[in-house]
C-alpha cells in the first residue's frame, strides 16, 4: 500500500474553511448587535463589544467607535484589546482623521497606509500618533441608518493590506460596514424604545393622577342620575362617586335622630302589611331629603 504524501487538504479548502468560520462569527456578532432592548443597556459597553468583534473578525490591533453630534465627538468607545491605543487615536482626530472623513461623506474610507498619509500631510496629528503606536493601516466606515448618520467605526491594522487579493480588502470593508450598520440600527431601536417607555410612564402617571382626583373627597360625589349634586357632577369615575354617595347617605341616615329612631322600627317582620311598609319608607325618604348631603 503506497503512503500518501503532502497535505490532505489543499489551500482552497483551507481558505474556504477560514471564510466559513468568519461568516459564522460575523452572523453571531450581528445577532449580538441587535440585542439593545435588554434592561441595564449601556451604550459605551455596547460599542466596545462592537469594536471587539471588529478586532476578532479583521485581525486588527484595535478598533473604536466615535459617535458624532454637531461635528464633534460625543461618546468615543474602544475595543477592550489595546483600549488606550484606540482611545488615543480617536482623540487625535479632532483636527481631522478617518472617522471625520467617513462621517462627513457618509461613505467608507478605504484602507490607507499611515506612512503614505503622513508623507502627504494628510491628518498630521492622527498619523503622527498612529506611527507612535506602530499602526500601519487604517480604514473607517460610517454608522448610518438610511439617511441618519450617528458616527463612524475606525479600524487600526498593524500590517499593510495584501495587494494581491483585492477582494480581501473589500471584504474587510464590507464586514466592518455590516457591523457598523447593525450598531446604528441597534442604537436607533434603543433610542425609540427609551422614548416609548418614557411616554408610557408619563401617560400612566397622568391617568393615575386623574383617577385619584376623581375619587378624592375634594372632588365631590354625585349620584349616577344625571343631575348635579352639591358634591359635584356626574363626570369622572361614576362607580367611585356612586359608592361614596351611598356611604354618605347611609352615614347621614344613621346619624339623623329621626332616622336612627325609626331604624329600630324597620319593617323586618314579613307579617307587616304593605301599608305599614310603604308608610315607613315615605317617612324615611322625607328625613333623608331634609339632610344636607
Amino acid at each position: 500500500m503506497r503512503a500518501v504524501r503532502g497535505p490532505l487538504v489543499d489551500e482552497g479548502e483551507c481558505s474556504a474553511t477560514r471564510y466559513a468560520t468568519r461568516e459564522i462569527r460575523l452572523a453571531s456578532a450581528l445577532v449580538e448587535a441587535a440585542d439593545t432592548l435588554a434592561e441595564g443597556f449601556e451604550a459605551t459597553r455596547y460599542l466596545q463589544r462592537i469594536s471587539d468583534c471588529c478586532v476578532e473578525l479583521l485581525n486588527a490591533r484595535a478598533a473604536g467607535v466615535m459617535l458624532i453630534d454637531g461635528g464633534r465627538s460625543v461618546s468615543p468607545a474602544a475595543s477592550s484589546r489595546h483600549e488606550q491605543v484606540a482611545l488615543d487615536l480617536l482623540e487625535a482626530q479632532h483636527g481631522g482623521g478617518p472617522c471625520l472623513d467617513s462621517y462627513g461623506s457618509g461613505e467608507p474610507v478605504p484602507p490607507v497606509s499611515i506612512r503614505v498619509a503622513h508623507a502627504d500631510a494628510r491628518w498630521p496629528d492622527f498619523t503622527e500618533r498612529a506611527l507612535g503606536h506602530d499602526i500601519v493601516t487604517t480604514f473607517a466606515v460610517p454608522l448610518r441608518r438610511r439617511e441618519n448618520l450617528l458616527g463612524a467605526l475606525n479600524v487600526f491594522v498593524p500590517t499593510l493590506p495584501d495587494p494581491t487579493p483585492a477582494d480581501e480588502a473589500a471584504s474587510g470593508l464590507h464586514v466592518a460596514q455590516a457591523l457598523a450598520d447593525a450598531a446604528a440600527l441597534g442604537l436607533q431601536n434603543r433610542s425609540a424604545y427609551a422614548q416609548y417607555r418614557a411616554l408610557s410612564g408619563q401617560l400612566e402617571q397622568a391617568l393615575s393622577s386623574r383617577v385619584r382626583r376623581g375619587c378624592s373627597p375634594s372632588a365631590g360625589v354625585s349620584a349616577p342620575t344625571g343631575r348635579s349634586w352639591r358634591y359635584g357632577s356626574t363626570r369622572g369615575d361614576t362607580g367611585c362617586r356612586w359608592t361614596r354617595w351611598r356611604a354618605r347617605s347611609s352615614r347621614a341616615w344613621r346619624t339623623t335622630p329621626s332616622c336612627a329612631g325609626r331604624a329600630a322600627e324597620a319593617p323586618t317582620d314579613p307579617r307587616r302589611t304593605l301599608h305599614h311598609q310603604v308608610a315607613w319608607r315615605r317617612a324615611t325618604r322625607r328625613d333623608l331629603a331634609s339632610v344636607n348631603l
